[in-house]
């Protein structure tokens, strides 16, 4: 049997968040958002950020992303990332069709230091260059590797001395929770505005805009609705999240069995002395295999590279979810013990 690692969104939802959608499936509510779960769900959000924000329901990441740098930005300014951001990789540019440019500012490891946004702002030739204005980055990386808290500290502190915002794109929000022992309101006290990530952590779909900044909470509504993202059922988000954020520890426990299976995995190709690019704690990790070695892994998994081979060896992603089975892990450590 070959099981599937290329995504941590390939199969549905948490039977938790099935049975919260079949049981409220029949309820007549308000739509757009205005509706008592999705209120339910934006007070849990508040409580947990230990402060009042904007909360704002989204169906999916690469909305959530251009409708915050819209409204974050305007017409004339840009947003800096490390070179891996997923609005710079992945996003079709869409942050550029908004007329906005997306400066990359190198990194390490896919992080941004504030050096590397201190090179950025030199380089700039006022009124010729589009001006910095937002630091983006994702918490985890997209290659699995996680702010710590005092590396967070220390770019909010810079961004706030130099006048710029901070998003975090926390699509896989939960994983570096899980890892780091973070909170949200670590998250609200040191971003302006930062993402909850439902889709791959167990939600069918959704992701939580939280926004700490009034300048970019104004009118925010309007910015959702003109550039399609404002949901006509949107109680289908509250509920997911109502039910992710509950007392039970729902999105935890799901990220922490997506980080254990992933570092299972990755101990094991360490003890064989396989090279892992990347230092992920998360729930992605990235091995480099020769031909041989991905023949066999290929047996039992599925898995994407993401460099072309060099030197006969590949940079490869495997990636855990929270509805990866043990029996599953025990293929993969069982074939990597084989190479």
């Amino acid at each position: 049997m070959i099981y599937n690692f290329e995504c941590d969104y390939a199969e549905g939802a948490l039977p938790e968040i099935i049975e919260a959608l079949a049981r409220t499936n029949l309820e007549q509510t308000s739509g757009y958002g205005s509706d008592p779960h999705c209120e339910h769900a934006r007070a849990m959000i508040r409580a947990l950020a230990g402060r009042e924000c904007f909360v704002q329901f989204v169906p999916g990441g690469t909305q959530a992303n251009l409708l915050v740098l819209t409204a974050a930005l305007r017409p004339h300014e840009a947003a800096i990332c490390a070179d891996s951001g997923h609005i710079n990789t992945h996003e079709a540019g869409a942050i550029e069709a908004a007329g906005h440019r997306v400066l990359s500012a190198g990194g390490r490891d896919g992080k941004l230091a504030p050096a590397d946004i201190e090179r950025v702002l030199a380089g700039q030739m006022p009124p010729h260059t589009a001006k910095p204005r937002l630091v983006y980055i994702s918490q985890p990386t997209e290659w699995g590797t996680v702010y710590s808290l005092d590396e967070l500290r220390a770019l909010s502190s810079f961004c706030r001395e130099h006048g710029l915002y901070l998003y975090a794109d926390g699509a896989r929000l939960g994983c570096a929770m899980a890892c780091t022992g973070m909170t949200l309101a670590d998250m609200a006290a040191l971003c302006d505005a930062f993402t909850i990530g439902g889709t791959k952590l167990g939600a069918l779909f959704g992701e939580a805009i939280v926004i700490n900044a009034p300048a970019i909470a104004e009118d925010f509504a309007y910015i959702v609705k003109q550039r399609g993202a404002l949901l006509a059922k949107g109680r289908l988000l509250g509920v997911q999240f109502e039910r992710l954020l509950a007392e039970d520890g729902l999105y935890l426990r799901a990220a922490r069995h997506s980080v254990d299976c992933a570092q299972r995995m990755a101990a094991a190709f360490a003890a064989r002395g396989i090279e892992l690019r990347y230092p992920s704690p998360t729930n992605q990790i990235f091995p480099v295999l020769d031909e041989r070695q991905a023949a066999i892994l290929g047996q039992v998994a599925g898995f994407l590279p993401m460099e072309p081979p060099c030197e006969g060896r590949t940079l490869f992603r495997l990636v855990t979810s929270w509805a990866t089975r043990p029996e599953a892990v025990d293929a993969v450590v069982a074939a990597i013990e084989r190479m």
